[in-house]
């Protein structure tokens, strides 16, 4: 395994990071199973794993701190917050106050006395930046969490972040997680370059795109119609977009045939190609899919490959805006001047 260094914090991670949100209800509800998956994961030389107090409501969490008895100091540790987690209006966000409650939370499901890398799920237009990155710093400073990182953060969004850490001499976000893959790309225009100016980690999720990118999603194929189980405009086949995505999936797989790959080795091969992404975070449901993501470890993209990737979907380009996680406040009918 070649580790990489996660931003300029010193510390080194697999090129892969496991993500744990399909452990638990929401994916395997088979505990034993899901912790199999994670001990592969680990024996292969994965030593990064990913996880949210939201997914599966704090069971994935729970997984992990049981797979990880005993091995706890041979991983990166990583886990988010900020999306509802009950009724209660302020069990959600970046305030101060849900921060200092949540994160004993997620010690408690992750059976740990300390988070590595503890991470803002998304920007929180409600709260200043500051009031978040206080409460983390006094988190760092207590030992409960050792870095601190955003995640689906834009470039200006990371900027004001940098720049009030240091005024305020608090904590700085030193990750960034963005979604990356083939179709979607819009953050090689801005946030990639700018993570990189500020010598972030950057660890990508949906390197498949949600499935796009696995074969399960084919023209004229009968698994094209929206899944009752991926329900949306990003999986909505009536939409125009959608069909020039499944033409342009039809040219992928036809590159990663040319090129001796599976499609879903050279797609995740094409994220960690990039000099800006530390880390792929790919989430299996199932061991077989698992086992599926590990050769893309060992495979090196060539230019030839690379540039007819460029040709099929332009660099900086996200070929479907549904599939963005970028802009959801800013582009609403109420904050449109235009409205």
């Amino acid at each position: 395994m070649e580790y990489r260094n996660l931003g300029r914090t010193g510390v080194r991670v697999s090129p892969l990071c496991l993500g744990a949100m399909m452990f638990g209800p929401w994916g395997n509800d088979d505990v034993d199973d899901s912790v199999r998956i994670i001990h592969r994961a680990l024996d292969a030389g994965i030593n990064f794993i990913d996880t949210a107090d939201v997914y599966s409501a704090g069971a994935s969490e729970e997984i992990v701190g049981k797979a990880l008895k005993g091995r706890r100091d041979d991983v990166v540790l990583a886990t988010k917050f900020f999306m509802p987690m009950a009724d209660d209006p302020n069990a959600l966000g970046g305030s101060r106050k849900w921060i200092m409650r949540e994160v004993e939370n997620s010690l408690r499901r992750l059976n740990t006395d300390y988070i590595d890398l503890y991470q803002v799920h998304r920007p929180d237009p409600g709260t200043d930046v500051e009031e978040t990155l206080g409460a983390l710093s006094d988190l760092v400073h207590q030992g409960k969490v050792r870095m601190i990182g955003s995640s689906s953060y834009s470039g200006s969004q990371i900027v004001e972040a940098q720049w009030v850490a240091r005024e305020r001499n608090l904590q700085r976000f030193v990750t960034e997680q963005p979604p990356y893959s083939i179709l979607v790309r819009g953050i090689e225009e801005d946030v990639l370059p700018t993570a990189q100016r500020h010598g972030m980690g950057i660890l990508t999720y949906s390197p498949l795109s949600g499935g796009w990118l696995s074969g399960r999603f084919r023209k004229d194929a009968d698994a094209a119609p929206t899944s009752r189980m991926r329900p949306g405009a990003r999986f909505d086949m009536s939409r125009p977009a959608n069909q020039r995505k499944l033409d342009v999936v039809e040219e992928i797989v036809a590159v990663a045939e040319s090129a001796g790959l599976t499609m879903i080795e050279l797609a995740i091969a094409f994220v960690i190609r990039h000099p800006a992404v530390t880390s792929a975070i790919v989430g299996p449901r199932t061991m077989e899919q698992l086992e599926s993501y590990l050769p893309a470890l060992d495979v090196r993209l060539d230019d030839a490959v690379l540039d007819r990737i460029d040709e099929l979907v332009a660099p900086g380009v996200t070929m479907n805006p549904d599939d963005n996680s970028y802009g959801a406040h800013e582009l609403t009918a109420a904050a449109r001047r235009r409205r």
